[in-house]
């Protein structure tokens, strides 16, 4: 008999669940990387000539879902993606959770224009977020891989595939689009784009710019901030050079998450359940200061700070980015049939993740005693002891935690395609130098003039504690070739391999002091490199029909170690340094083996108002091995004052899954796209916490669902366009141990727009006007989670609740 968390998705698509995935434009070719979106009406989902299983969400699509939206929450409509986050426009880097058929964010890859982003760890080492990459409302195409992604996709994480962000190509003709979004919360964007159309020689351009600003729903701070982007394309008979410009300033307070503690009782302690008392939200006290002062003096504080789980409210909390962004890419024509790809990038990063709260919170008398010691056998969290801290850290009762980020990149792409008889080869290379740093400091938090989410605390005053100073120095080289065999006209092969390597290196100008870090004596020094030669990939593309496709296809990928002394699983955040020299000798990097087979199809029909069908069903299997975990001795995930961890290899984890979705249509007046997906990843072991042994053999993945079902009904009577979409995400774990669970929801989204006629000789060229409701249905429920190693206790983030969107869009 099927379960309850198995019926109820397949209720949800019970009307389309023998669909596959479509394909709104009839395009049966996979778009080369780089290449803008020209324009097509392309509805959810793109799917090309390619032996893997890729999707493709185009521009119109994206801009539906809501004007500006992250392009990463864009692709929740697609089969296998579990994207979370607590602002509707996803652009909050801290609460987001993204899953794809089991793997989470920091093992995918992705790009922009073919340059990579980075892993997108919170605190980013190696990259940046795609919607700080690129404006959402220049974002051509996003193309997701949910297997493996293309052999020479310049990622070192990319064991569960790649997200692929295309910015599109300046327009052909002179115009100008400004766009004003007004919303709940105060919210208010405004976007401006001038393309100068064809300026001769095949020359064209476009510069844009955005301001947004909102007011976080649970508390009272502006998130937002102010992005440009420029691009060039030149196009003649020899080639294509394309220069792209982009620079993003942005501010995000952040959330805090509310902790779950579930424990039964044992013969010393009392059992907790705070399940029913728990708060959904837990907002900030910012921006009254004098509040806060009282509250981390109220007996109500003491009883919070002193209760597991500990859900206090901090006064704020934020995260400060500055990027800048740029490459130059010439795709030459060398020969008929022959092309030569050559791309060159930089990145620049400034940031820092700011949390200003209270002094007696997560351990933090303790560590402060470290470098401010009291009377000789005092306690730190004695009376005098805090009464003396409070001074010393401004007289508010509040410390202002920085960890201050700087990364530098730069790196080229060469790609060389041939084309010779019945064989397509492609040789490339990929080659990065980051260099990165990452400070923890602590600052006063000063009575009389308190800091804002918006400072810089490094601009009002001098830290009080320089906790560590990292330098870290990496290179990243990566090769690979590949042949594409057309053997009959119907039937292509398709194999290759690359090869990966990284060298890194860490020297730390500033060490802790031994102790205040619990467990730790200092951050390690030295190198750390890894190589893997041979990573093969083989696959075949039958063309079964003129309508319908087989495609499989095998995969060996890696997960390079992470390199941050600050954020993620990294050796280099290891407390001492022999246990870094134990893990170079006994830990070895991620790996995956991933198999994938489907059939795509796309049918004109006449069955009365069934005009087209077209879809996609896949199958894959993985094979996951070296699972990389950091186990804290402490088992805390909400404190402050981080206690070291020891990162070792815990086993593997094997996957197995489906997805079948796809899209009817009503000739030109309405479609119903559905998605269904099943998952199945399971731990293939126990592993060891000190003397422990965690029992999570056979137990799911935490965090990611069995089952997901989306639909998206769209009505487009001129002038109007309605959208409506339906999410239905399935129960998850919360704990490794899977003795906690997460239940399901459904949520709705929707659009309704309208295109204004306008007479002729009008100046304004296009008028639309449209309104955007997120979480129709005001549901209330667990978001994004903080998975917990401990049986027992966890973390989530709030779904944001409804919330409304007007915008108004001038073409001139």
């Amino acid at each position: 008999m099927l379960s309850k968390s198995a019926i109820a998705p397949l209720l949800c698509g019970v009307a389309v669940t023998a669909l596959f995935i479509s394909s709104a434009a009839a395009q049966t070719t996979d778009p080369q990387p780089g290449q803008g979106q020209t324009g097509s009406d392309a509805e959810i989902v793109v799917t090309g000539k390619t032996t893997r299983s890729v999707s493709q969400v185009s521009a119109v699509e994206i801009q539906k879902v809501l004007p500006g939206v992250s392009p990463l929450k864009a692709l929740q409509t697609l089969p296998g993606v579990t994207f979370l986050t607590a602002d509707p426009w996803g652009n909050n880097e801290q609460n987001i959770s993204l899953f794809i058929h089991g793997f989470n964010q920091q093992q995918l890859g992705y790009t922009l224009d073919g340059i990579p982003l980075g892993d997108q760890t919170y605190g980013n080492f190696n990259g940046l977020s795609p919607q700080r990459a690129v404006i959402s409302e220049n974002v051509g195409r996003i193309t997701l891989a949910t297997g493996a992604g293309d052999l020479g996709t310049p990622s070192t994480s990319n064991l569960g595939g790649t997200i692929d962000v295309f910015s599109d190509d300046p327009k052909r003709d002179l115009g100008v689009s400004v766009q004003q979004t007004v919303g709940s919360y105060s919210a208010l964007r405004t976007y401006g784009r001038i393309d100068t159309g064809d300026l001769g020689d095949g020359t064209r351009l476009y510069v844009s710019g955005v301001r947004q600003k909102a007011r976080a729903w649970d508390f009272d701070a502006k998130q937002g901030g102010y992005q440009a982007n420029a691009k060039l394309v030149r196009e003649d008979s020899n080639g294509k050079l394309t220069a792209y410009f982009a620079y993003s300033d942005k501010t995000e307070p952040n959330e805090d998450a509310t902790s779950i503690v579930v424990r039964p009782a044992t013969a010393t302690t009392a059992a907790v359940d705070n399940r029913g008392v728990a708060p959904y939200v837990r907002p900030f006290i910012y921006p009254n200061a004098a509040a806060a002062t009282a509250y981390y003096n109220s007996p109500e504080y003491a009883a919070i700070n002193a209760a597991p789980g500990a859900n206090y409210r901090n006064y704020y909390s934020d995260a400060q980015r500055t990027d800048y962004l740029g490459y130059a890419k010439y795709d030459w024509n060398v020969a008929p049939g022959l092309t030569w790809s050559n791309q060159a990038y930089f990145h620049h990063n400034d940031g820092v993740g700011v949390v200003a709260g209270p002094i007696t919170a997560a351990g933090l008398p303790l560590l402060f005693s470290y470098y401010y010691s009291g009377a000789a056998g005092s306690s730190p969290t004695s009376a005098a002891n805090l009464t003396r801290l409070t001074r010393i850290f401004g007289g508010s009762g509040i410390a202002t935690r920085t960890t201050e980020y700087r990364i530098d990149r730069v790196g080229g792409i060469s790609t060389l395609r041939a084309e010779i008889g019945d064989h397509t080869i492609e040789i490339g290379g990929w080659y990065e130098h980051q260099s990165s740093s990452a400070k923890r400091r602590w600052y006063a938090f000063d009575v009389a003039n308190p800091s804002t989410p918006y400072d810089r605390p490094l601009d009002l005053a001098q830290p009080l504690i320089t906790q560590y100073h990292s330098e870290i120095r990496v290179d990243e080289i990566q090769t690979h070739v590949q042949d594409a065999w057309k053997v009959i006209p119907t039937l292509t092969l398709q194999a290759g391999f690359k090869s990966t390597f990284q060298k890194a290196r860490q020297t730390v100008p500033v060490q802790p002091i031994p102790g205040s870090f619990t467990g730790s004596r200092e951050l390690p020094t030295g190198k750390l490199d890894t190589s893997r030669i041979f990573l093969p990939q083989a696959g075949a593309l039958w063309e079964a029909t003129d309508n319908e496709q087989i495609f499989v296809n095998a995969q060996k990928n890696i997960r390079q170690f992470q390199t941050s002394a600050a954020a993620g699983q990294s050796p280099f955040a290891l407390g001492s340094q022999s246990l870094f020299e134990f893990f170079k000798d006994d830990t070895k990097p991620e790996t995956s083996w991933t198999y994938e087979a489907g059939l795509r199809t796309h049918h004109a029909l006449d069955l009365g108002p069934i005009t087209a069908f077209e879809g996609q069903i896949s199958y894959y299997h993985v094979d996951f091995s070296n699972r990389l975990l950091a186990i804290s001795p402490t088992q805390t995930i909400t404190a402050i004052a981080s206690g070291a961890t020891i990162l070792q290899n815990v086993g593997s984890v094997k996957t197995d899954g489906v997805d079948v979705a796809g899209t009817l249509r009503f000739g030109q007046t309405f479609s119903l796209y559905n998605a269904l997906s099943y998952n199945n990843s399971r731990f293939g072991d126990n592993y060891l916490s000190g003397t422990t042994t965690i029992l999570t053999k056979d137990k799911k993945v935490p965090g990611s669902p069995d089952w997901l079902n989306k639909t998206v009904a769209t009505l487009s009577v001129a002038p109007f366009d309605v959208q409506l979409i339906g999410d239905y995400l399935g129960k998850r774990y919360a704990t490794f141990t899977n003795d906690l669970a997460v239940k399901s929801y459904f949520t709705m989204s929707g659009r309704i727009a309208v295109d204004v006629p306008l007479s002729q000789g009008f100046a304004v060229r296009k008028l639309t006007l449209s309104l955007n409701v997120t979480n129709i249905t005001d549901k209330k429920a667990e978001s994004t989670l903080a998975v917990g190693q401990a049986s027992g206790t966890y973390n989530f983030f709030p779904l944001a609740p409804r919330q409304w969107f007007g915008t108004v869009s001038v073409g001139f």
